[in-house]
Parts: structure tokens; C-alpha cells; sequence
């Protein structure tokens, strides 16, 4: 499947490292090329789409905010 069109700039194809499944929501870490990107959506969303560790996917990154703190 190819993403022809979508209104999100921030795209990043990686595999599927990890998902930790929990009742309601679960986090699913992606391994891309700019390093892991973790993404928390709902366990049923997870079982849907059929997502296990391995599965090629394209994490799209939108954010309405960016926070900063200082180290």
C-alpha cells in the first residue's frame, strides 16, 4: 500500500520493534531511520490493523504542540 495523499509532513516509514498491549491502549514502538518512534493507540486499533513486531509501517507525526524543557 502506498500513501498517495495525506495532509501530514512528518512521515516516517520504519518496522514494528515493540508493542506494549494494555487493556484499553497500547504503545507501539517504530524503528525508523531517524531512530524510534512511539506511538500510543487504542488495543483495538492494534488487532484492526493486525500490527505485530516486523509489520512495515509509516508513522505519521502531527503535533499541535511542541513542548520545551531545559537539561
Amino acid at each position: 500500500m502506498t500513501i498517495q495523499a495525506i495532509n501530514v509532513r512528518n512521515q516516517f516509514k520504519g518496522k514494528i520493534k515493540a508493542i506494549i498491549e494494555g487493556t484499553v491502549v497500547s504503545e507501539v514502538d517504530v524503528e525508523t531511520p531517524a531512530g524510534i518512534v512511539t506511538s500510543v493507540i487504542t488495543t483495538r486499533s492494534v488487532k484492526d490493523l493486525g500490527l505485530v513486531i516486523g509489520t512495515e509501517v509509516v508513522a505519521l507525526v502531527k503535533a499541535t504542540e511542541v513542548s520545551i524543557a531545559k537539561i
